[in-house]
């Protein structure tokens, strides 16, 4: 596979874009181009992809794409381009089972097919939301650490330090990184996990500066870090800095992305292309052993039945022709302690695992506002995910068609949920009854339609 200083050069002396003209000129009528070639079609009435010819053809149009339109430098306006060869080399010579975490958390994550009974990897826990302050960021990563399922944790994004709010590129973002990192050790020290990887180094950083500080307070080369792409297929000096100085230091890192729902990606259909094509970028422009996927809508959400039969798509062909371990990302719409929130992770969770997938769940949609998100969503998470292992993709359709009918409709206008302070007990960190009944009414529910939960 190429390596890390040839990206560098081709970032630094490939063909040069005005980065509209690649939008406009380059990416978005190759990517119309290859959809129609391919015949790749949404299926407006299944949120599972049922069929495998599909989903190699996909993984086939994303190939394409990649060759074709390469990787966009934002910093130097240059497009980082890859022969197909070289393409295949890098899915040749990926990861196929990185290890993370230490003692007796240490695990090997492992790639997953469709329809698989192999139990998946559980990335869970704040999934980088907003939390208002340090007390409330021990608590919940102590909770997210207690979580018996979990394999690797996800902290919040400390949004004060010391009675200051973080503001990105200043003092106050690097010692709140810093602050941060400390403080998740020690939660998980409390939940008696110390072993168990931080696998999204450190969601407060907005800068490579604070990220790479802060990292140097209690990040070990058994973590993980997580670097991402822009839409679409943009990345800049200050990831590919990062980049440099993980690899470094001997690290790993998690490549993500998150392409919109009716923006240069298109519809669906070539949603499902362009999303498979982030995970060959992944690989050689990030370096990355695990790439993760969270294809959006505008509002933020991916529970709809559009982007779930996109994801499933894009999962299937990315774990059907590649050995690289894929994480499928459920972001809900909802908030916490509500009905509807759990509803949209179970459905996320089943039909991500029947197509392949390993799982990051964290901070639900309501998490946009601060201190919404609790241990409760990623257990429950956890708990239907490992259940769903061995659903094939038609039980998996099946259960997904059901739960979509109850809260699709409310996608627009979801409830708010409850804060983490109303719905725990502030020393015990455990939930109020009424969410222990309301979390235990909907695994009825889930029982009924077949899913085997303990």
């Amino acid at each position: 596979m190429l390596d890390f200083f040839e990206i560098i050069r081709r970032a630094m002396n490939g063909p040069y874009y005005p980065e509209k003209d690649y939008d406009l000129k380059v990416v978005v009528p190759k990517l119309r181009q290859i959809v129609k070639k391919y015949d790749i079609r949404f299926d407006s009435k299944e949120p599972v992809n049922l069929s495998d010819k599909l989903a190699d053809d996909v993984f086939a149009a994303a190939l394409e794409l990649c060759e074709e339109v390469g990787c966009y430098c934002s910093d130097t306006s240059r497009v980082i381009k890859f022969t197909r060869e070289e393409l295949l080399e890098a899915l040749r010579d990926a990861p196929s089972a990185p290890v993370f975490g230490e003692g007796a958390d240490r695990r090997a994550m492992v790639g997953r097919k469709p329809d698989s009974d192999i139990k998946p990897w559980c990335f869970v826990g704040a999934g980088g939301a907003t939390c208002s302050n340090t007390d409330v960021y021990v608590r919940l990563v102590e909770g997210y650490g207690r979580i018996p399922l979990a394999n690797s944790v996800t902290c919040p994004n400390l949004k004060t330090i010391n009675g200051m709010e973080t503001v990105a590129g200043s003092p106050l973002e690097i010692l709140a990184c810093i602050r941060a990192i400390e403080l998740g050790r020690a939660a998980l020290r409390r939940a008696q996990r110390p072993g168990l990887p931080i696998m999204n180094s450190i969601s407060t950083a907005v800068t490579d500066a604070a990220k790479i500080a802060g990292s140097e307070f209690g990040l070990r080369d058994s973590d993980c870090w997580l670097v991402g792409f822009a839409a679409e297929f943009k990345v800049s000096f200050q990831r590919l800095n990062e980049v440099a100085y993980i690899l470094a230091r001997g690290g790993q890192l998690i490549g993500e992305s998150g392409p919109i729902l009716g923006g240069y990606a298109g519809g669906p259909e070539s949603m499902a292309v362009v999303t498979t094509a982030y995970h060959m970028f992944s690989i050689l422009v990030l370096r990355a052993s695990v790439h993760l996927t969270f294809p959006l809508g505008m509002r933020g959400w991916n529970t709809n039945q559009q982007l779930m039969w996109s994801q499933s798509l894009s999962t299937q062909a990315i774990n059907r022709n590649s050995h690289m371990p894929h994480m499928w990302y459920t972001y809900c719409a909802a908030g916490p302690m509500t009905e509807m929130n759990l509803q949209e992770i179970a459905s996320g969770m089943i039909v991500g695992v029947a197509s392949g997938g390993n799982i990051e769940f964290g901070g639900v949609g309501a998490a946009r506002n601060v201190d919404h998100l609790s241990p409760v969503e990623p257990r429950f998470a956890t708990e239907v995910a490992n259940a769903a292992a061995g659903v094939t993709r038609a039980e998996a359709n099946d259960m997904a068609k059901r739960l979509l009918a109850k809260y699709e409709s409310q996608l627009l206008d979801p409830p708010k949920g409850t804060p983490f302070q109303e719905s725990h007990d502030w020393g015990s960190i455990t939930p109020c009854q009424q969410y222990v009944d309301l979390v235990g009414k909907v695994k009825d529910e889930l029982r009924g339609y077949g899913l085997k939960l303990p």
